[in-house]
């Protein structure tokens, strides 16, 4: 099963910097998820959804968390989508 990560979040974003280390480390750690960024810089409709939100994380395009990713939180929904 083939799972999806998405980092929303912009340039010059303290926060997002730290998600992304975050996303890509815990990505890492496992086999077939697709990882992929973009920023609210160049998409309006993500910009009027998720300003007050960036960082947000999405698993297969819903949310997952915002502003503060946690690690382990991350992992194990990771880990409950590859093996349910």
């Amino acid at each position: 099963m083939s799972v999806s990560v998405t980092l929303i979040g912009r340039d010059g974003c303290h926060l997002c910097d730290d998600a992304r280390a975050i996303v890509l480390d815990v990505v890492s750690r496992h086999d077939g998820i697709a990882f992929c960024e973009v920023s609210i810089d160049d998409d309006e409709a993500l910009a009027n959804r998720y300003r007050e939100e960036i960082p947000v994380v999405l698993i297969d395009n819903e949310v997952h968390n915002f502003w503060r990713i946690d690690a382990d939180r991350l992992d194990r929904a990771l880990t409950e989508r590859i093996r349910p």
